[in-house]
């Protein structure tokens, strides 16, 4: 395997794991925002007023983007065994 090869199959696993957790940092990042505003704007200092909506919209919005990480991570499977003996050289 060459070393432009190597460098090509770490980039495309990088990319293939920025592009499948983007949409959950996203959405926990307008959430962890949202959440904080209001307990700043309404003096709420309970830790379960923080972490009941973030974590029903970490999994409301895992239900809703799974089968597009799984179609990402078999496309991406099936492109790296698919192109199996290249790798081996």
């Amino acid at each position: 395997m060459s070393q432009q090869l190597a460098v090509e199959m770490i980039r495309q696993a990088l990319l293939t794991t920025l592009w499948i957790s983007l949409p959950l940092l996203a959405v926990m990042f307008v959430i962890g925002i949202l959440v904080s505003l209001i307990q700043i704007l309404t003096s709420i200092q309970d830790p379960t007023f923080s972490a009941i909506p973030r974590l029903a919209a970490f999994f409301f919005t895992l239900v809703l983007v799974l089968p597009w990480i799984l179609i990402r991570m078999v496309t991406y499977c099936g492109q790296l065994f698919g192109n199996l003996s290249k790798y081996a050289h």
